[in-house]
């Protein structure tokens, strides 16, 4: 496994509004030493970016598969780019 850093701006949808989904998000991510963002989209989705070592996003993106307890998982989309040197992770309104 290689420990560069990388990015995953990550799109999920199901339900994942009102299930705790961004809670769930930034504790896992802060546990697993990934950088970044969540927050809720208008139309229902979540959106969210990680940023880190590659092994520690790819477990993220992995994760948003199946997110919190309550969530109902339908689809996650995934866009890689370079990281941006994002500093924490937080929820975002």
């Amino acid at each position: 496994m290689s420990d560069d850093r990388a990015r995953a701006h990550v799109f999920v949808s199901g339900t994942v509004q009102g299930v705790y989904y961004r809670a769930t998000t930034r504790d896992t991510a802060r546990e697993r030493g990934v950088d970044g963002w969540v927050r809720n989209l208008d139309d229902g989705r979540v959106e969210a970016v990680f940023e880190g070592p590659e092994p520690a996003v790819e477990g993220m993106v992995e994760w948003c598969h199946e997110g919190s307890p309550q969530a109902t998982v339908e689809g996650v989309e995934v866009e890689y780019g370079e990281p941006q040197g994002l500093d924490g992770f937080e929820v975002r309104w």
